[in-house]
């Protein structure tokens, strides 16, 4: 079993360099603006019928919001990685200028503005600590996955796959199990991965099906989904169904390419 991570406020909050906010933000509103965080929660319906992307919805319990934490910590730590919510661009790996969603064979779709601004949404939940209601677990053969720490609804964002960014064509002969298409090119030579193994997010933990069999293609529950920003590539994991609360997190790591091999998937 890996060492878990202390369950210390302050060293989590150091962890995942969470902004403290202020207490008037912190306290609760007053009664004119508890209407207008209603109104919104109605417009978060009316997105729902729309198929618009949602947010997630943190845990209420500020204490297990940090025991949620400081799972992701743990894991981190055991694989001797640090926290980061966003792609990373390293010397002598691809420059962020290499990212341009142009250059996708065949096009890529453009994330529409609303969900662009629920993504922005997450990530400012997340860093003033108001985490995704995930839990990384360690399993004796499967080793870290995640799972819902509550109710996860349809089309919620859960997170977006990141890490350092690096030319394909730097990383065949790699043989890191968790890299992620980030833009297929015309030509190849310009086409890029996600390398999470030094920096990453809750998405290096979240485990694939064997799409080879009828029992593993049941448990997906979330699709993993490529969408240009601001003409720049970006991978999204969104829940496909709803997810109950202790139920494992699954994709499918080859959605179009079927390059992955997966039969010896659990």
């Amino acid at each position: 079993m890996p060492k878990q991570f202390p369950l210390i406020q302050t060293k989590i909050v150091d962890f995942f360099k969470i902004q403290r906010r202020p207490a008037a933000v912190a306290a609760d509103p007053p009664e004119g603006k508890k209407r207008k965080r209603k109104a919104a929660t109605a417009l978060v319906v009316s997105k729902k019928k729309s198929r618009k992307l949602l947010p997630f919805t943190p845990s209420e319990d500020p204490v297990r919001r940090l025991t949620q934490m400081a799972s992701l910590a743990t894991a981190l730590t055991a694989t001797g990685a640090v926290f980061s919510n966003d792609l990373t661009y390293v010397p002598g790996m691809a420059p962020r200028s290499a990212n341009q969603s142009a250059l996708e064979a065949g096009g890529m779709q453009v994330l529409p503005r609303e969900d662009a601004e629920t993504l922005s949404l997450c990530k400012r939940m997340m860093e003033q600590g108001e985490w995704p209601p995930l839990l990384v677990v360690f399993d004796p053969v499967e080793g870290f996955t995640v799972e819902a720490d509550r109710h996860i609804k349809d089309l919620t964002i859960i997170t977006e796959y990141v890490g350092d960014v690096d030319y394909l064509t730097n990383r065949e002969h790699d043989d890191g199990d968790s890299m992620m298409t980030l833009l297929s090119a015309a030509p190849p030579s310009k086409s890029l991965v996600i390398c999470p193994d030094k920096r990453s997010n809750i998405a290096r933990f979240i485990n694939g099906i064997n799409n080879h069999t009828p029992e593993g293609r049941k448990k997906q529950n979330l699709k993993c989904v490529r969408f240009a920003i601001d003409g720049e590539c970006h991978c999204l994991l969104v829940a496909n169904r709803d997810i109950s609360k202790g139920e494992r997190l699954y994709y499918d790591y080859n959605g179009d390419e079927h390059e992955y091999p997966t039969h010896h998937f659990v």
